[in-house]
């Protein structure tokens, strides 16, 4: 019978080498594996203009919080959409309400945004 031994999986085992650093069981990928990575993670590389001294900033900003500027950005942006996010409905509504009560006193039509 077979004997086996349990691995001990720790990131510690993966960093010094014991997990993960035999080439018996590597294997070279061909062809561009960049295309592949971006579709499983639905990631789109984009192109932008931005201020110098804001990549700076959050370079700056990466050291201390450990991550590069790139995704210390990535992350700096779904925070302020996801938050924006969440306005945007409450607006809404307000607006349909303040339209509903400016039809109920008569004041004419509801404002285009606020049909739906």
């Amino acid at each position: 019978m077979n004997e086996q031994h349990p691995i001990p999986a720790s990131d510690e085992a993966w960093e010094s080498g014991e997990l993960g650093d035999d080439p018996k069981f590597a294997k070279v990928f061909e062809g561009d594996v960049q295309p592949r990575i971006d579709e499983a993670m639905a990631m789109q590389p984009i192109s932008i203009r931005l201020p110098k001294s804001l990549i700076e900033t959050f370079k700056l900003l990466g050291e201390v919080h450990g991550l590069g500027y790139q995704p210390l950005m990535r992350r700096a942006l779904i925070r302020f959409a996801e938050g924006e996010m969440k306005l945007v409905p409450s607006e809404l509504v307000a607006e349909r309400r303040r339209a509903a009560k400016s039809m109920e006193e008569g004041n004419g039509e509801p404002p285009k945004a606020a049909i739906g």
